[in-house]
């Protein structure tokens, strides 16, 4: 995410996306471009900090390619905006370094993020993962809480929907249960994120279940949506019953099953699976709740920034869980063929250690989506024929303040790659697990087929536009 949108502005001008097919280069020319934003040398020295290796503007003029893609990967990262890559750079790659895959991509913007009050309809300027996957999803901004409604209940067609609808492959894959906000804004449509299974569902939204006339909790309309891969935790709602429609009460587990779900509970069953399609989609669960993060916690407190600086450990309870970047290899090679494919993968942890006030788990979950980007733009180098999009869904909590500085929140102080000290300050609350969002705008970057459009300052909603653009989807087909 190194091309400031500014830089790029010129060369898109003058180059062209637009249009149906472009101008624009060509993939093979595009994959030949590398992008290399590590600091050139000693940073202590004149010039050992730039990381520009000459003049950029052919090759970002190399990077814009035609407007349509086959294939469209989008990788979340929850909570991560600016502040959450830096921290993870710093530490696990030093501040002259950069984040693999991620820094790679050559086309960047940002791209605003607020929701819309409810009562009021006015802008709700801090919008949580609800609202704001709600808004790329479907290219309606709504209030916080709503999973694929607007802001009066309505349900709106997703990306993965559409493409389904138009005979594309579909994929959704994260490291948090499958009922959470950002996974399901892409398969379902309930008035309150919560509402993971029937019960849930009884008590927060009444009105979405289905003996109400409405489509059934997040799970329900999940194995009903039947994307041909699905990947991550939340097996623990599986097991609750049905309690309207044809597999009222028969567990959720059983109704994936008599829908014909190829079903895998760990990383070793997901990879004898050979096949993934509407006859035989797959549905991979590897944790009750969430998906355990790959390193060990180290929680900021009142005096972190004075106590000694941790380095970052992994997390024993990790285990066997498969990591984000294999599930996205694997979900890419189930997708990949004649028809094209969308796929979702969402790092979602980043998000759930910023609210814990944990700068190890926070960076090591960074760490996972670096992979999973690497991942995707390693076969989009190879396939020529993809876009992949990187972004966060909404800005956090964490804030790289003065090494060794107690401030009024929570701190913590890190030993980072270049052998220095960081210190991470938490501000919005006293309370580890408490910590909240914050309002700021977030950067999104891209390579491939209409990757062009990410550049400069855009709205959150624009993805849906341009994604379903680029694969040449009929917006209305059912």
């Amino acid at each position: 995410m190194a091309v400031s949108a500014v830089a790029v502005l010129g060369v898109v001008a003058a180059c062209g996306s637009g249009g149906d097919d472009g101008p624009g280069t060509s993939g093979e020319t595009a994959a030949k471009v590398e992008i290399n934003r590590q600091a050139a040398g000693d940073v202590t020295t004149h010039g050992g900090a730039k990381r520009l290796a000459g003049d950029q503007t052919q090759a970002i003029a190399d990077s814009i390619q035609r407007s349509k893609a086959k294939n469209v990967i989008l990788v979340i990262g929850d909570g991560t905006a600016n502040q959450e890559l830096t921290l993870a750079r710093n530490y696990q790659w030093g501040a002259g370094g950069q984040i693999p895959g991620i820094d790679e991509l050559p086309l960047s913007g940002d791209y605003t993020t607020y929701a819309i009050d409810k009562k009021t309809k006015k802008p709700d300027y801090t919008t949580d993962s609800a609202a704001s996957g709600s808004a790329w999803a479907t290219g309606t901004k709504t209030y916080n809480g709503a999973v694929g409604v607007d802001v009066d209940g309505k349900a709106q067609r997703s990306i993965l929907e559409i493409a389904k609808a138009n005979g594309r492959k579909t994929g959704n894959v994260t490291t948090t249960e499958l009922q959470d906000a950002t996974p399901a804004v892409q398969v379902a449509h309930v008035a309150q994120r919560k509402c993971y299974g029937p019960v849930a569902t009884k008590e927060k939204c009444p009105e979405n279940l289905q003996e109400n006339g409405g489509l059934g909790s997040i799970t329900e309309q999940l194995l009903a949506a039947r994307a041909d891969v699905t990947l991550g935790g939340g097996w623990k709602t599986f097991q609750e019953t049905a309690t309207a429609g044809e597999y009222r009460d028969k567990t959720l587990e059983v109704q994936a099953k008599e829908r014909g779900y190829q079903i895998a509970r760990s990383g070793a069953e997901l990879d004898a699976v050979t096949e993934a399609n509407q006859d035989k989609p797959v549905l991979g669960v590897f944790a009750d709740g969430n998906l355990p993060r790959v390193w060990d916690k180290a929680t900021a407190t009142l005096q972190g920034g004075k106590e000694p600086a941790v380095t970052c450990s992994p997390n024993p309870g990790f285990g066997a869980t498969p990591k984000l970047a294999s599930m996205t290899k694997k979900a890419i090679d189930l997708l990949k063929g004649d028809k094209g494919f969308f796929l979702q993968v969402e790092s979602g942890s980043v998000d759930k250690a910023n609210h814990d006030a944990d700068p190890c788990g926070q960076i090591g979950e960074t760490v996972q989506l670096s992979e999973a980007v690497s991942t995707a733009l390693e076969f989009a180098k190879q396939d020529k024929d993809t876009l992949v999009i990187v972004t966060g869904d909404h800005a956090h909590s964490s804030q790289i303040i003065e090494a060794g500085t107690v401030t009024p929140g929570l701190t913590r102080t890190l030993a980072t790659k270049d052998g220095g000290q960081l210190t991470v300050n938490y501000g919005t609350s006293l309370e580890p697990g408490e910590e909240q969002h914050t309002g700021g705008q977030v950067r999104i970057a891209a390579y491939g087929p209409g990757a062009a459009n990410v550049v400069g300052l855009t709205d959150q909603t624009d993805p849906f536009f341009y994604i379903t653009d680029a694969l040449g989807l009929d917006r209305d087909k059912k």
